[in-house]
């Protein structure tokens, strides 16, 4: 094969740079579709117009995974997670000192009776408006019946229960079933799992509030039990005292997450904010 002389083979590299530079570009990408519109009508409020591609977007949150009866889930990206199994240190006795609650295996659970630094156990975080994610099992083989078995709660903000107990085929007072208010509305349906289940409370909580001393909106709560909805935007008529009809007592506007010891050896995973 014969070689091409070097100066021919310039010229037809010159004459390839010259066909490319002349070649016609591609064309710069066509922007992308305008968001929204500013020329449709207000919406009610006054500050957007329908489809405002203005108006701010909706912060970015990873969602959580699902529980298992061997595993907690994972919380949404921007939780607080009060307990994850590995410690106490979020939570205190009502004395203020650290609980004696027990830690065994991933779970925290109430404490025999008569530990020092027993009883209620209460998060040093505090909370007004929230969703709550609380996991529990009751005690197995099941002792007792009605409101003697495996009896706890939740409280938020430290007065308003929403009442733990095993209600696994075992009848008791409506209003103090588990997904109750306690004291003040039963569950729409009882949806709980048998003891030694792990099983879950998603409560959606709007805190009460006060002004000069005086009720000035009270508080509503929507609770699901394993999924299932209990309560729905449910008007609370104050606290939840045991057989008193609650009233509201003015408050700050955040509390404590409070988990009962009723002297039942209840389980609780997986509680995040």
């Amino acid at each position: 094969m014969k070689s091409i002389p070097l100066v021919f083979a310039l010229a037809i590299f010159a004459a390839a740079i010259v066909r490319a530079e002349d070649a016609p570009k591609p064309a710069d990408p066509k922007p992308a579709h305008p968001i929204g519109y500013q020329n449709t009508p207000m919406q009610p409020n006054g500050k957007w117009h329908v489809h405002d591609g203005e108006r701010p977007q909706p912060k970015v949150v990873t969602p959580g995974t699902a529980s298992t009866p061997e595993l907690p889930g994972k919380a949404p990206s921007d939780a607080v997670v009060l307990f994850d199994g590995t410690s106490l240190d979020k939570w205190k006795a009502g004395n203020g000192k650290p609980s004696g609650w027990t830690l065994a295996d991933g779970a925290m659970s109430v404490p025999k009776q008569g530990t020092e630094n027993g009883g209620d156990i209460i998060s040093k975080d505090e909370f007004g408006d929230c969703q709550l994610h609380v996991e529990w099992s009751e005690p197995t083989p099941p002792k007792g019946d009605s409101q003697g078995r495996g009896n706890s709660g939740v409280f938020m903000m430290g007065r308003y229960e929403m009442q733990v107990l095993d209600c696994y085929k075992n009848p008791t007072y409506a209003d103090g079933a588990t997904g109750s208010v306690y004291g003040q509305y039963p569950p729409l349906v009882n949806s709980v799992r048998p003891p030694g289940e792990w099983q879950t409370y998603d409560i959606i909580w709007t805190a009460p509030r006060f002004k000069d001393g005086k009720l000035e909106s009270p508080a509503f709560v929507t609770t699901f039990v394993n999924g299932v909805i209990v309560q729905n935007h449910t008007e609370l008529w104050g606290d939840t005292p045991h057989q008193k009809v609650g009233k509201y007592t003015p408050h700050g506007e955040k509390g404590p997450i409070k988990l009962q010891d009723h002297g039942a050896p209840v389980r609780f995973r997986n509680i995040w904010v």
